[in-house]
């Protein structure tokens, strides 16, 4: 029996990170990081509901494909699939694990989007300290820091929503920075495990070592640590630059490709904002910061005083 697990997380959260490391459990080589898959490693990608529905979604409304999207995954966690080499680094042993960028919303038939307990098991969120989103986000979308302190304060705001042009993969409604998190900790179809990409940082083989078992996979310590070791910030900023990644930053006009991997540390935002960003993002997000462990700059400063 097949197991499913979303992996969902506002963008610029530690997803891929993630993803690289459960692609990682049990290889004796780090993964490449073009293996791992598009087609069905991604809740977004158009290419699991054009084989399920059997017609292009371009020639749908973001709202026609809304109205669909539950029938695709459902009709995915049941299928029975024989071995699916697309598939082999995001599975382990009969789990699959998803990303995606959805917040938890309900289409306009009233149905979840993801399908409730009919789409997948259970969801790991991946949050990560909204200071260090923004100006990693701004990289992604290629915008200033302070669109992009907008964008995450945003309600209206997805990934791939262009009216005008053919985006590459489904529409993802963001819901903002707290309204992403809030949906996902309140919808009560599917069971959550919370990571913080926080402690990603200060413990990755352990961090795994529970999200997995959440998911019903027992892992050991050296299997974990050594996962940890092959997906290493440096090793994949390394891959990056030899191979370049595709699912790094399109090119913009007057601007060559992104990087993906950018800084990934935990707290560059210290050095990266301005007090009037700071202030911003923590006066658009208190509640779900505090609710997180996220304590105000101010705060900070006077227990270091202190």
């Amino acid at each position: 029996m097949r197991k499913t697990y979303w992996l969902a997380s506002y963008p610029k959260s530690g997803n891929t990170w993630f993803r690289m490391l459960v692609a990682n459990l049990r290889r004796d080589t780090p993964v490449d990081i073009n293996d791992i898959p598009e087609r069905s490693g991604i809740a977004s990608a158009r290419a699991w509901f054009d084989s399920v529905m059997m017609f292009p979604s371009s020639l749908l409304t973001h709202e026609e494909c809304d109205r669909l999207r539950p029938m695709v995954y459902e009709a995915l966690a049941q299928e029975v699939l024989e071995d699916d080499p697309e598939e082999a680094e995001t599975m382990i042993g009969h789990t699959r694990f998803v990303k995606t960028h959805d917040s938890y919303t309900y289409n306009p038939d009233g149905g979840a989007l993801l399908a409730g307990i009919k789409g997948a098991d259970g969801a790991i969120l991946i949050v990560r300290d909204p200071r260090d989103v923004a100006p990693s986000l701004a990289n992604h979308n290629r915008t200033s820091i302070d669109d992009a302190i907008g964008f995450m304060a945003d309600a209206g705001s997805a990934f791939c929503g262009h009216r005008d042009r053919q985006p590459n993969q489904l529409r993802q409604q963001l819901a903002g920075w707290s309204g992403f998190i809030q949906a996902w900790l309140a919808q009560t179809d599917i069971p959550v495990h919370l990571v913080r990409y926080e402690d990603m940082h200060a413990d990755t083989g352990g961090m795994l070592r529970t999200a997995l078992a959440f998911a019903g996979i027992d892992a050991t310590h050296e299997e974990t640590a050594r996962a940890a070791g092959f997906a290493e910030f440096g090793e994949l900023k390394k891959q990056e630059e030899a191979r370049g990644f595709r699912e790094a930053p399109r090119p913009k006009a007057g601007a060559g490709p992104g990087s993906f991997f950018r800084r990934g540390v935990s707290g560059g935002w210290r050095d990266e904002l301005s007090t009037e960003q700071v202030a911003r993002i923590e006066r658009d997000h208190a509640p779900m910061m505090a609710r997180l462990g996220y304590a105000p700059a101010r705060d900070m400063t006077e227990r270091m005083a202190g």
